[in-house]
Formats: structure tokens, sequence, C-alpha cells
């Protein structure tokens, strides 16, 4: 099913629906560059203001968490978890902006991650049922390899010099590390606190906790906790995202809340004014003296501008410079709240995840609104701006 005798996609040196593509990939009729940012043929509708590409065949319940194939195989696959218990990978077509259906596995309760190994031959998914599966692509089977006492809450392949393992975190108030031939973790480390949203960028991890707690980890050798954050935001964490400087080296993160904010924070800032914080997701208008404020979903790092997306309740994704401290472009309104979202490696197509996030309660749950998952071309918007 994913063998890699499957077609490449793009144009011989020419341009696609998502970009220029390398020479030596097979050619395909294309009728998009990369500089546009609209689907031809794609109606504006409110369900997609943008007129972006739509995943075929999308969960059936919200949306929890999107990842692309990394760079080691030819294809574009895109992989979503969902409330539905399921996780469903789609192959995008380059050229063309099309998605196939191409399996799909089942856990015991709600996806809330997945992530790919570094070799893109196997899936890993987190689940509300306590347990990590690893699903090897190939067979099209998945065995659990990891356990926790709550909810799993987050899956990260770390690939060291001297280790390869996933590593999990959970309500339970640990991080494991695990070793998927085996049935017990490598290490297993406590937490202050429940795990919200953590991120991993080798050598670095970081965890946003309940309770506001930021914990850096150190992952070389062997994984121990560097140093303890006191929280630049003063409300609960959602999201956190690792950033590089410009020698490629995992150096800071992005937070982001509940409360319309995101902190850009260094792990050793050489001065102290480097760290700030922008207001973001929030209605540009006044209604009744109040203005809206909404959570920030999630923070993606383009990879190989730097700049970032953010994407929230609003139902919108907002795209950032931080070097520049600007915004560089926000979308029109989706229906629905934006839940998740993710770049593919060569940073040509952001993914977004329209589904309902609950954060208004169960009165505003409609079965009418669909959950959808939207490709967007993006390479031009996320350049960075040129400072004068």
């Amino acid at each position: 099913m994913f063998g890699g005798s499957t077609t490449t996609f793009g144009g011989v040196g020419g341009t696609s629906a998502f970009g220029t593509q390398p020479a030596n990939n097979l050619t395909m009729n294309t009728s998009l560059n990369s500089g546009m940012n609209q689907s031809v043929g794609a109606p504006t509708t409110t369900a997609n203001p943008m007129r972006d590409f739509e995943v075929a065949s999308p969960p059936d319940d919200s949306i929890s968490c999107l990842s692309f194939s990394p760079p080691t195989i030819p294809q574009i696959f895109l992989i979503a978890g969902s409330w539905d218990n399921n996780v469903r990978c789609w192959e995008v077509e380059r050229s063309s902006g099309k998605t196939q259906p191409k399996s799909m596995q089942s856990m015991q309760g709600p996806i809330l991650d997945v992530c790919w190994s570094d070799d893109g031959t196997k899936v890993f998914m987190a689940s509300c049922d306590k347990t990590v599966k690893m699903w090897d692509l190939a067979t099209n089977q998945s065995v659990q390899v990891a356990q926790h006492d709550g909810p799993v809450k987050s899956c990260h392949w770390i690939k060291a010099p001297n280790y390869t393992c996933v590593m999990t975190s959970s309500w339970d108030k640990t991080l494991k590390f695990w070793d998927t031939r085996a049935p017990n973790p490598i290490l297993s480390l406590p937490v202050p606190e429940r795990c919200y949203c953590v991120d991993v960028d080798y050598p670095m991890a970081v965890v946003g906790t309940a309770g506001r707690g930021l914990i850096i980890y150190k992952l070389d050798n062997t994984p121990s906790e560097y140093k303890r954050v006191e929280s630049p935001l003063k409300y609960q964490h959602r999201c956190i995202a690792i950033f590089k400087d410009k020698q490629n080296q995992p150096t800071g993160f992005a937070l982001g809340s509940v409360e319309g904010r995101v902190a850009i924070q260094y792990v050793n800032a050489v001065n102290p004014k480097d760290n700030f914080t922008f207001k973001c997701h929030r209605s540009n208008g006044v209604n009744q003296g109040y203005q809206d404020i909404y959570a920030v979903n999630d923070i993606k790092f383009h990879p190989i501008h730097g700049t970032l997306a953010t994407v929230g309740s609003d139902g919108r994704f907002s795209f950032w410079d931080k070097d520049a401290r600007t915004k560089l472009k926000t979308s029109e309104s989706m229906e629905q709240a934006i839940t998740c979202s993710a770049f593919n490696n060569d940073g040509q197509i952001f993914a977004y995840a329209v589904s309902y996030d609950w954060s208004k309660g169960h009165e505003y749950y409609s079965t009418q609104k669909k959950n959808s998952i939207f490709l967007h071309p993006c390479f031009e918007d996320l350049k960075p701006r040129n400072k004068s």
C-alpha cells in the first residue's frame, strides 16, 4: 500500500499546485503556480472562504492533530488523528492538490497526537485509551508500544546519536521514553502537573503543564530536565512549538494560551527584551463593549523561512514574522474553529483542520457543520519581511 515504488509528483523543474519541484520527479499537467494562494475552481463558500484544496473523506469528529510525512520518502502523506478514535492517512498529489485516502487505524479512545518515524515507515498514535500504538504502513498493522496511567497527550519520535525512542507525555504527570521493542520504558521522568502541550526538536524538548508550568529538557546522552521557566502568560497553556536559530539549532519556543496570546521565549536570551508576547485571535471590533478573545489552538514554524503560523478558536489562521515582530497574513474566518495545523517538509503546503473545539460548550455544537481539512499553498505568504 505504501511501498516505495509508488509514483512521485510535481513538474520537471516546473511549477505545481504546491510550488516548484526538483527536476527528477515525474511530470504532470498543472494549472497552478507556487505564487498563487487560491485553488483554481474551488468556489468561495462559508465553509472554504480561502478557496483552498479540501482533503477527501475527512474524519467524522473533531480533528486533534495533523502531521505530514518526513522528507525521507518521495511521496507526500498526511496523517490526521480525531476524536472519533481513528487515525487516517491520505496521499497528497502535489501537482493538483488532490488527496487520496489510503488507510485508517482505530484505537479505543480519542486520538490526541500523531507523529512519524524519521524514515517514514511508521506512524505513532497517542490516545485517551492511555496507550500509544505504532502503525507499520508497509504491513498496515499496528501494535502497542507505550502505556500510561492516564490519557496520552503527546508522542514524539526521537533519533539521537546513541538512541532512538518514542517520547510520550500524559495527564498521569509523567514523561516516558520507549524503545519500541521493549514493554517497559527506558526512562520515566516525573512532571509536576498534567502535560498539556509538548514539542521536541533534538536535542531539546519543552513541556507546558497544567498550572502554567514550563519545563525544558535536554535529550542528548540521557534525557534530563534542563530548567524550569516561569510562564510569560497569565492563562492556561494551549500549544507550544520550538524554533531554531540561524545555525539551525533549537534556541527557543513559542507558547500559546487560551487567552488569544503568544509568547516568544528564548531558552537563554542574550537580551531579556528578546522575549516578548503578542495578542492574536481576537475580534477586531467590540461587541457590546467587550472584545471577543479566542484560544490559540496550535502553533507551527515554517521549515524553511522560520516564520510561524497560529490557528485559533476564532476560525482563522495567521502567519507571523517573529524577528520583524509583524503579522504577514490573516485568513478569512471559517465556519468553525481551526483546531490544528501542519507544514509539509519543504514548506509548500500548510494543512489546517476546521472542526468544533467545544470552546463555547455543547450548545454551539452543530451536526450540520462538517469537519474539514484544507491544504493552503503557503510558501510565498510566509517569506520573512525584509528589515528596513
